[in-house]
């Protein structure tokens, strides 16, 4: 019988039609590589496309494409990080034109899968409450609980157990009714029970009777009982990561230059990589085994200005990871905290008994950096119950009596907080839009030790909130970039980004947020404009509203407007580069025209962080050992790369202006798009990587120009205030299986008139 059957399969026939879409060819691909050719050409897209494909074959039968990677056991065992995922290694690949030609850029790379286990015990991995799910078999699911549920199986791929079948099911949803209640019609239009029909046709007892069932079909009933369906194998884990997840996530692909190195050979060498097929000499391709060596520079680092209290006035960051530290100087510009409160939430008697400890050594450290923080708090500690955080309306009653007693008048609100909980979402939303206080948290188990780095780092955050700055650049950006600059021909510096819902979320709004610099020629205070906006819009829609409002504040504060705006911008994948910039710029342009003949000039460049170009140190005249250290040792601070493997006919850069302490330095992107300002390479590498000492929360410097970090924790500070006034219910959004267009976009709460000008959000 089986063997007709099988027969029976293999005479299925099928038609195929095959149409050829395009003749492509491979002229167009060398003259937009060429240098000669200065003629704007289009990059041939679709030529590099093919070549991509052809390169892709290989790893595509071998492995579980995911986006432009691909991810296989071969290259290591899954590794189990919780709450029903497993992370798996493997490489992205991708087909890219560079100064030296067409370049095929590999990375290492890890991402989440969902396990394939059988969904019960899926579901008690995955959700807290579903612990003792096995125990509690007589229980129902509460409404909430039920959601949960549903939003974890959601578009989850299932097999069955109960029979032989190489059928894979797409889960839609849960059935409104429980197991033990739920009817179908059979072929006939004969009612039958769903745990009768599996009594008496698969001789099965249905165990979890109280559960719903998977429904497997988007139109018609279908039901699937929980306990016999498996999740599918090589599923790319949907929805956010929790936080330990992530931190495994990380740990798996945090490796030593060294190491990312052989992996990444060994990925080209190996049996699953781009080359490990045919089509590379099918199709006469030839790819070099070998990485791409080639010459960088590495940036001197920018003397820098402290306070004048100090005994170091000015130092010049000369450590190999260029970090400085404020021992015997002072901050750049100390502010002065009269009135401030603290408040509690949670901890234990030993952890309270701490506080005045605390805040004893707090003020101390801040006067060591030149900051004044009244020993006194203007009412004594209030200390609250963590309980207090899950309840919006008694929080914020809390802090608005906290602002009364204070007479309506506070500096400052420092939180304490037993562990980290989803409620400071809604402290930060309160403070900072209907009380209008600046607010800095902190956590119990940090008090027990209280290091002095601890307290410095805090200190450094509280004085910038409140309006102060940790350092400046000795020589200022007129005297370094005299060609360009003018101490009487003010420069803003705007950084902008867009943060979206995580993948599994269909309906939250993506959140835009635009600083800009408020001094001259100081350049390292920022203030910012937050907005919501359509679900994944990538372009800013109210850019030019935002722009136009900093620029009125700029004016305020330096009482000229800029000449120049240099706008970096975060956020935007390379297929959207001239889209984003022909929007992006006429609304800059247009923000600009609201002023009577004003026509600064503009430069509109990219940065991008998420790439997979790793640079690794190449040293040839060493000794082992030395060289041994060498491969564990990252790129030092101030790498730039500006040629080779940069774009063959934009204008873009590799800058590692930081040290990497973990894993394998990830050099960031810069590409400028438009430039009014005829900047030089070394002009603008100079400029970024200055800046790059002027982060306000740390002495060292950081790996992206502050401007564009600056907009990324704005943009985090609204998505903060979003998604917690969406989970309570502030505003309600439906989700529903397929919708014609995205929701309505709720805006976010308006700031407090009296914070808007601070950096409250970093």
């Amino acid at each position: 019988m089986s063997d007709l059957k099988e027969k029976h399969e293999q005479l299925k026939l099928f038609r195929i039609n095959i149409k050829l879409v395009s003749k492509i060819n491979g002229k167009e691909l060398s003259n937009y590589l060429s240098k000669e050719d200065d003629d704007w050409i289009p990059l041939p897209q679709d030529y590099l496309h093919a070549l991509d494909v052809v390169l892709r074959e290989s790893p595509t039968e071998k492995c579980i494409p995911v986006g432009r990677s691909f991810y296989s056991s071969s290259m290591g065992r899954s590794k189990d990080i919780g709450g029903g995922a497993v992370g798996l290694r493997g490489f992205f690949q991708s087909l890219r034109p560079t100064q030296q030609g067409l370049a095929l850029n590999v990375d290492f790379s890890v991402t989440a899968f969902h396990e394939s286990i059988g969904v019960i015990a899926y579901l008690q991995k995955r959700l807290e409450f579903l612990r003792d799910l096995s125990q509690r078999k007589t229980a129902q699911l509460t409404g909430e609980e039920r959601k949960e549920v549903e939003k974890a199986l959601k578009n989850i791929r299932v097999f069955v157990c109960h029979r032989e079948t190489v059928q894979r099911y797409r889960v839609y949803g849960l059935t409104e009714e429980v197991t033990e209640n739920l009817w179908f019609a059979d072929r006939d239009g004969k009612n039958l029970r769903l745990v009768n029909y599996f009594k008496d046709q698969y001789n099965y007892d249905i165990q979890f009777r109280k559960l719903p069932c998977l429904q497997i079909s988007r139109s018609k009933p279908c039901y699937l009982p929980m306990e016999l369906c498996v999740i599918c194998e090589g599923q790319k884990f949907l929805g956010k990561l929790s936080d330990d997840q992530t931190a495994r996530i990380l740990k798996m692909g945090c490796q030593r230059p060294g190491e990312r190195k052989t992996i990444v050979e060994g990925v080209m060498r190996g049996t699953v990589g781009p080359t490990s097929g045919d089509q590379e000499k099918e199709f006469k391709l030839q790819v070099s085994r070998e990485m791409t060596k080639l010459t960088g520079r590495i940036l001197h680092p920018p003397k820098l200005k402290l306070g004048d209290g100090g005994h170091v006035r000015n130092l010049t960051p000369s450590r190999h990871d260029r970090q400085w530290n404020l021992l015997d100087g002072h901050v750049f510009e100390g502010t002065t905290i009269e009135r401030w409160a603290l408040i509690s939430f949670g901890g234990t008697p030993d952890q309270k008994s701490n506080v005045p400890r605390f805040i004893n050594q707090l003020c101390q450290r801040c006067e060591q950096l030149g900051i004044f923080l009244n020993k006194n708090t203007v009412i004594s500690p209030q200390f609250e119950s963590i309980q207090i955080l899950n309840n919006v309306t008694l929080l914020e009653s809390k802090l608005k009596r906290i602002l009364r007693t204070a007479s309506n008048n506070l500096q400052l609100l420092i939180c304490i907080m037993e562990r980290k909980h989803k409620g400071y979402a809604d402290l930060k939303r309160i403070a900072e839009t209907s009380v209008g206080v600046v607010s800095q948290c902190c956590l119990y188990p940090n008090l027990n030790k209280l290091s002095s780095q601890f307290l410095a780092n805090l200190a450094l955050k509280i004085n910038a909130k409140v309006g102060g700055c940790t350092v400046a650049l000795y020589n200022s950006l007129p005297s370094q970039l005299p060609r360009l600059f003018h101490i009487d021909e003010p420069v803003i510096f705007m950084g902008a980004d867009v943060t979206h819902p995580h993948p599994l979320d269909d309906v939250s709004p993506s959140v835009a947020a635009v600083v800009g610099s408020m001094n001259w020629p100081t350049a390292n205070k920022y203030i910012s404009r937050i907005r919501s906006q359509t679900h994944r819009q990538e372009i800013i829609l109210d850019l030019g509203a935002m722009v136009g409002e900093l620029l009125d504040d700029f004016y305020q504060e330096v009482e000229k407007l800029p000449n120049r705006i240099i706008f970096f911008r975060d956020g935007v994948s390379e297929t959207q580069f001239y889209k984003v910039l022909e929007e992006e710029l006429q609304s800059i342009r247009c923000a600009c025209s609201r002023f009577p003949g004003y026509k600064p000039t503009i430069t509109f460049a990219v940065v991008q962080k998420r790439h997979h170009t790793r640079l690794f140190p190449f040293e040839t005249d060493q000794s082992s050992t030395q060289k041994n250290n060498f491969l564990y040792e990252n790129i030092p601070p101030g790498t730039v790369v500006d040629s080779v493997i940069t774009h063959p006919k934009e204008f873009d850069f590799y800058l590692c202006s930081h040290w990497g302490v973990k894993g394998t330095s990830r050099p960031t992107h810069y590409h400028v798009l438009w430039d009014e300002n005829q900047f030089t390479s070394d002009e603008l590498q100079k400029l970024v990587y200055n800046l790059c000492y002027t982060f306000v929360r740390c002495t060292k410097p950081i790996s992206l120009v502050p401007p564009a970090y600056y907009a990324h924790l704005a943009a985090y500070r609204g998505r903060l205030y979003l998604e917690r006034s969406e989970s309570l219910g502030l505003f309600r959004s439906t989700s529903t299986l397929s919708r014609a267009a995205p929701p309505k976009t709720a805006p976010l709460p308006k700031l407090s008139e009296n914070i808007k000008k601070l950096m409250f959000y970093c």
